[in-house]
């Protein structure tokens, strides 16, 4: 099985990687393009911001691939009702992520369209998140009513789609977090046996890497809304979806785990509008990115900083989910205490070409006079 998933990844990932730079083309013709006008702004000309279209082709592509394959009788993506309540929501998605790319619509209208997208998913599927962990309970799960269940749900999605879109800050930020989501969901799908919902995660992991090379810093085009709402989305619904299907007694502990990072991030900045008296989506500077740069560390520490934090906490939801929670507790405290203690220090150590060259030559004395001499 793992030569399909591996078929699967790889398709996406050829098809977003050489999408892109069409993509960016495409960005320019329409306007879609993003233009520093205020400190939030990391970068200092205009970019291109229609990098999702791209993640969204790697995407299709190798889905349509694995429903052609399980239709000839090849082991492939069934389609089930699940699947098609996330492409009408995904559509949806993508069709108001390209509008704001190139008109930059209001809050609230884009919120009021992921609330559709999401309702979409909750009412074609049926998916809705109707168990969750309960320590104080005998069996140790909570059923949760309708009434309950369903606005969870929607909440749930929602707010994951947010959550992506708010730490799309720096360069390759979002497109790497998300990355490990995507594999760290799937080797979780793998280990319950849930070879469906693997098969479309590892679709998914394969058109994100194959973007990130063009994102990463310096970022040669931003993924803007088409593609951090969409990643967002999917990861709301396949974490849903997954958690419904596998996760039994730890359930919603999953995917908390897996999205801890910008779970985390999205609650302090509402947290932090709410007390300031702001807008719940008025952008600012407060973001964890943000921080990490005001404390001294450069873009691409900042964002590896935070791809271990997301790779941490997705390992520790993979242990919890084959190992238990006493192996993941244990996992979380040796490896943070490596991420605080390296962390520390990072800010210190500059990886500009400038500077390592003319420390370099200020380490070795004769350096600079054999270079003149050269």
């Amino acid at each position: 099985m793992f030569y399909e998933y591996l078929i699967c990844f790889a398709l996406a990932f050829i098809v977003s990687f050489f999408t892109t730079p069409i993509a960016k083309k495409v960005a320019f013709c329409i306007g879609a393009i993003d233009i520093p006008k205020d400190e939030r702004r990391m970068h200092k000309k205009p970019i291109a911001r229609l990098g999702g279209l791209a993640i969204f082709s790697g995407f299709i592509i190798a889905l349509m691939f694995g429903l052609f394959c399980t239709i000839i009788g090849v082991v492939g993506i069934i389609p089930d009702k699940q699947l098609l309540g996330m492409l009408v929501g995904v559509f949806i998605i993508i069709g108001i992520g390209i509008v704001d790319d190139i008109k930059q619509l209001g809050p609230k209208i884009k919120l009021l369209f992921q609330i559709l997208a999401a309702v979409s998913v909750v009412w074609i599927s049926g998916d809705k998140i109707s168990i969750i962990t309960n320590p104080f309970s005998t069996t140790g799960i909570s059923i949760l009513s309708d009434f309950i269940a369903y606005p969870l749900t929607i909440l749930w999605i929602v707010g994951i789609t947010n959550a992506i879109n708010f730490i799309d800050g720096l360069d390759g930020l979002a497109a790497g977090v998300s990355s490990i989501s995507y594999l760290s969901l799937m080797f979780i799908s793998i280990l319950q046996g849930d070879e469906q919902t693997a098969m479309i995660i590892a679709v998914l992991a394969g058109a994100t890497l194959g973007f990130l090379p063009y994102n990463f810093n310096p970022a040669k085009i931003f993924m803007g809304d088409t593609g951090s709402t969409f990643l967002g989305f999917t990861l709301g619904v396949i974490s849903i979806q997954g958690m419904m299907k596998t996760y039994a007694a730890i359930s919603i502990a999953i995917p908390i785990l897996v999205l801890g990072l910008p779970l985390f991030d999205t609650t302090f900045a509402i947290l932090r509008r709410l007390v300031q008296g702001k807008p719940i989506m008025a952008p600012d500077r407060g973001h964890l990115h943000h921080r990490l740069i005001d404390m001294g560390f450069s873009q691409r520490q900042s964002v590896v900083t935070m791809y271990a934090v997301s790779g941490a906490l997705g390992l520790a939801a993979i242990v919890l989910a084959d190992k238990g929670a006493l192996s993941a507790v244990i996992l979380i405290i040796a490896v943070s205490v490596f991420l605080i203690a390296g962390s520390r220090y990072m800010s210190e150590i500059d990886d500009s070409p400038d500077l390592i060259e003319k420390t370099e030559e200020e380490s070795v004395p004769n350096l600079s006079v054999q270079k003149a001499k050269e």
